[in-house]
């Protein structure tokens, strides 16, 4: 069971040994790479906006500080937008998710070079939850490897074991594999379920955060000096 954001974090991370978040190594899928673009996109707008907000605020410029609340005000309603759209196609998320791993389960297989990184992150992941397949053990039922041989394989990952250290395949004694009987995505789900608190409240928090910076920078405008030219002296 997972106790804390950093150790889901570690589970979905590993940190140098050239691998990757798992989703992203399905590159087929057209919504994740959509959405790694807008993430992009966001990041860059958002370092903009910054930049922008510091330069208005330090050198009094109002239409500055107008673009940094407006550029505020359109992140505000995106995310918000993201959100609602995520809740309601949470089933479909769900769906096209399990889809992509069950691709990656079937293809694996530890003797490829370009299955390595999945093979690696995936055995990381089965460890450190000590759980099996996405849905269960019957997904790896459906790889390849295991269904193309003659011994009797199994996930190493997956063995009911505290100090796993072999990745790969394993051969086995009996029929019956001797592997953790709960899924992946049946762990994350609980940690969501049990985190669902803490997550609102950092969105919620993240949201005040913006609109007490929109709310400042409209403060801040409104009461930068106006050079007021009647007062010039004419000679």
């Amino acid at each position: 069971m997972i106790g804390s954001p950093r150790e889901l974090l570690n589970v979905c991370f590993v940190h140098i040994n050239d691998v990757c978040l798992f989703v992203c190594l399905e590159s087929s899928s057209s919504a994740l790479k959509i959405g790694s673009y807008i993430l992009l996109a966001v990041g860059c707008v958002t370092m903009v906006m910054g930049f922008l907000g510091c330069l208005g605020a330090v050198n009094e410029v109002k239409c500055l500080l107008g673009l940094y609340f407006t550029c505020l005000l359109l992140i505000l309603i995106a995310q918000v937008t993201a959100g609602v759209l995520i809740y309601i196609q949470r089933h479909e998320l769900r769906s096209e998710m399990s889809e992509i791993i069950h691709k990656m389960i079937v293809k694996y297989n530890p003797d490829e070079i370009q299955e390595k990184s999945f093979g690696q992150t995936w055995d990381y992941i089965q460890k450190k939850l000590k759980c099996c397949g996405w849905n269960g053990p019957s997904n790896w039922t459906e790889n390849l490897v295991i269904k193309n041989s003659s011994l009797t394989l199994y996930p190493c990952s997956c063995q009911v074991n505290e100090t796993v250290t072999n990745s790969g395949f394993c051969k086995g004694t009996y029929p019956a594999w001797p592997v953790n009987n709960k899924g992946c995505i049946t762990f994350i789900e609980e940690w969501i379920q049990s985190n669902i608190g803490t997550i609102f409240g950092v969105c919620i928090g993240v949201a005040v955060i913006e609109l007490l910076g929109m709310i400042l920078s409209m403060c801040l405008c409104k009461n930068v000096e106006q050079e007021d030219y009647s007062k010039v002296p004419k000679y």
